[in-house]
């Protein structure tokens, strides 16, 4: 794995950053990411994702992360669900975990990764899940960064491009943040 300089950062709701996570979103979802939406998705529903996220990341029900270049582009990113149910204020969830093409494979989604379940710990969760799409999806990179695969739901979603896919189904107890 070539290894890049990897800047992340808590994005902010401003249009600078919903036109880069839009594009982004937009061309993960043409390139058959399952991360919600079919194929072709209009900038005006990517737009309006974003927007709603990131006015919940500014009530602090989850935290956006970004990953930058050198050049100061987005080349990933990944949200942290912080605001769960009452029976489970020790949980976290990891969604729209997502890396430009030409970006992958130089530890940015491992970078994301890490410093998400960071600040879960930070956060009091001692438990983080996630799930992932069956067909081309992300199995083994989250096996790798020590996720324990609980198992699958059949036919759970529609791939962007049609057709049905499973959804894998991961967890990891996390230390608790030292205080």
């Amino acid at each position: 794995m070539q290894h890049a300089t990897v800047n992340l950062t808590p994005l902010q709701n401003d249009a600078a950053t919903i036109n880069a996570l839009s594009a982004l979103l937009i061309a993960t979802v043409a390139h058959g990411g399952s991360v919600s939406f079919m194929h072709p998705l209009a900038e005006a529903d990517a737009r309006a994702f974003w927007q709603g996220s990131l006015a919940a990341a500014e009530q602090g029900g989850r935290i956006i992360l970004g990953a930058f270049d050198e050049a100061g582009d987005l080349t990933g990113t990944v949200t942290l669900l912080l605001d769960l149910p009452p029976n489970q204020p020790h949980r976290a969830e990891i969604a729209k975990m997502m890396t430009a093409k030409a970006h992958r494979g130089k530890g940015i989604a491992s970078a994301l990764l890490a410093e998400a379940e960071k600040l879960a710990g930070l956060h009091g969760r001692t438990l983080i899940t996630l799930d992932t799409a069956e067909d081309e999806g992300a199995a083994g990179f989250y096996e790798k960064a020590g996720y324990q695969r609980t198992g699958i739901i059949p036919d759970f979603a529609l791939k962007p491009h049609g057709g049905l896919t499973g959804t894998i189904i991961f967890w990891k107890k996390l230390h608790p943040a030292a205080s």
